[in-house]
């Protein structure tokens, strides 16, 4: 599941200011296959890492009641133009991934 997400990273002042979204199902296990009646296993990411360098600016545990792409927004202090974030994300089928993402 390679380039699941959209990262837009941007210094503004003192502040470096993150929006980012990942492209994600985010299937709660619960709906059914209109078509075989089957129940749709669950697949939604659980956990969502940034790291700046070698701090963590961000991290959130997800669960069943986030919306297909989520979309987060959040800021810290530190970033300049040029830097790399790295996003790392885990899903609760086991499959885990991490991204780059340059600071404009």
């Amino acid at each position: 599941m390679a380039d699941i997400m959209k990262v837009n990273a941007e210094v503004r002042s003192d502040m470096t200011v993150v929006k980012l979204m990942l492209k994600h199902v985010m299937e709660t296990g619960l709906r059914e296959n209109t078509e075989t009646g089957k129940r749709i296993p669950a697949k939604f990411l659980r956990e969502i890492t940034v790291t700046h360098g070698d701090k963590t600016v961000f991290a959130a545990n997800l669960g069943t009641g986030i919306a297909k792409n989520p979309f987060f927004s959040f800021s810290f202090f530190g970033g300049a133009k040029g830097d790399l974030l790295t996003i790392t994300w885990l899903e609760n089928t086991g499959k885990s991934g991490s991204e780059t993402a340059t600071i404009k």
